[in-house]
């Protein structure tokens, strides 16, 4: 594909087709006005008169909304007449130097290498995406909307905001003041024309109420957390990364990165964030993440010297010889290891028959205070001998028996 093809500008609602989600959304918004006008609104006349006002300033304010998002172009790429650092050279050239001051670039390759579009034959700047059915590069771009025919990126990204915002409240002014003059049409002397109009333009307006409030709201939830859509989703797959964001500026920051600094006009259709939709981080911010980052290091280091700091305390085992099967030398662990009081080394008391050897060493404790404590291993011991001492004068009564019966 020809380089020089790519760099050319790209046209504008070229396609009609796609216009027609654009005149599907004209059409709803045309029905539900005229419904809440001529059926509700106007019969209730001079009672209704705040209503009217409100109804048709938000209306106002909603279709210019709308029509800002389609006429102003979300932003792309520089091209070479305006910043050279952005353009793709030939591979035999050195890469333009990239004018930290300006780009400041936050997001590179795996490789380290400057992140490019292969379409528009240009650098991508921070937050930036090619999207294929505009043929170009945006700008911040949040996501392509349909019903716009546009995308959504750093230049119209209030206008369709707020194109939400309005659509909310203009949904449920219908909502909930046409109530009563539903309730009022259903009734047989009511014309069908009327009494259809209200029920539809309830029905749709709840429905289309609903959808759009949640839409609002997620959209609040991406403002706070300075994310774009395509960001939430990547962040979604990874399913990380979500309390991680090198844009976030605080709450108040966040909304004037989306409605602009001037907070008395941050609900009107005018006075967009500054900026050319390329940096997003600035000194400030760029010094504060070092400096958190700083004290996590500085804390995770803190955590993995407080285990050798403070050794663990373990009581002293005497090297004494292994139980049955033990290796010689071997360390033989008894009840005693894991006692909790101060003790003493062990001493061993004889059974009754100790002088001939039937009667193995019964192991006690003797503590700080002098105290015999025979243990348990010792108590289970003492048993076995017993019941060896009764099999053994058993054997001692049976075997002269047997030493005098004459030989067969």
């Amino acid at each position: 594909m020809d380089s020089a093809l790519l760099t050319q500008p790209k046209q504008r609602f070229t396609e009609v087709v796609k216009f027609l989600p654009v005149g599907f959304v004209v059409l709803i918004i045309f029905i539900l006005h005229y419904i809440f006008m001529h059926f509700h609104a106007l019969p209730r006349y001079p009672d209704s008169t705040v209503e009217i006002v409100i109804f048709n300033v938000v209306t106002l304010l909603l279709v210019t909304c709308y029509v800002m998002c389609i006429l102003v172009h979300p932003g792309t790429v520089p091209d070479k007449e305006e910043d050279i650092s952005w353009q793709i050279v030939a591979q035999d050239l050195r890469d333009p130097p990239l004018d930290v001051s300006v780009a400041n670039p936050q997001e590179w390759k795996r490789s380290g290498d400057r992140r490019q579009c292969k379409w528009c034959a240009k650098y991508k700047p921070d937050r930036c995406h090619h999207c294929r059915v505009c043929r170009t590069c945006i700008l911040k771009m949040d996501h392509h909307c349909p019903w716009i025919y546009n995308c959504v990126g750093f230049n119209n990204h209030k206008y369709f905001f707020l194109l939400l915002f309005y659509s909310c409240i203009d949904c449920h002014i219908i909502f909930w003041t046409m109530q009563d003059s539903v309730r009022a049409a259903l009734t047989p002397d009511t014309p069908f024309l009327k009494m259809f109009g209200l029920l539809f333009g309830e029905t749709l307006a709840g429905f289309l109420g609903t959808l759009v409030t949640l839409f609002f709201g997620f959209h609040i939830h991406l403002m706070m957390r300075s994310m774009t859509t395509i960001e939430f989703c990547e962040k979604s797959m990874k399913r990380v990364g979500y309390d991680a964001n090198v844009y976030d500026r605080g709450s108040t920051g966040n909304i004037k990165a989306v409605l602009g600094d001037n907070i008395l006009l941050w609900l009107l259709p005018c006075s967009t964030p500054p900026g050319r939709g390329i940096n997003f981080v600035s000194e400030d911010m760029r010094l504060t993440r070092d400096m958190e980052v700083g004290r996590g290091v500085r804390r995770r280091a803190h955590q993995k010297a407080e285990p050798a700091a403070e050794p663990k305390k373990r009581s002293a085992k005497p090297q004494t010889s292994g139980g049955t099967g033990s290796a010689p030398g071997s360390a033989g662990h008894s009840e005693d290891d894991f006692s909790g009081d101060e003790e003493k080394p062990s001493a061993h008391i004889h059974g009754p028959n100790a002088e001939n050897g039937s009667s193995p060493a019964v192991p006690v404790v003797v503590t700080a205070s002098g105290t015999a404590m025979s243990s348990a291993a010792g108590g289970a011991a003492a048993m076995s001998s017993v019941i060896d001492e009764a099999s053994g004068t058993a054997q001692e009564a049976v075997a002269p028996i047997g030493a005098a019966a004459p030989p067969s």
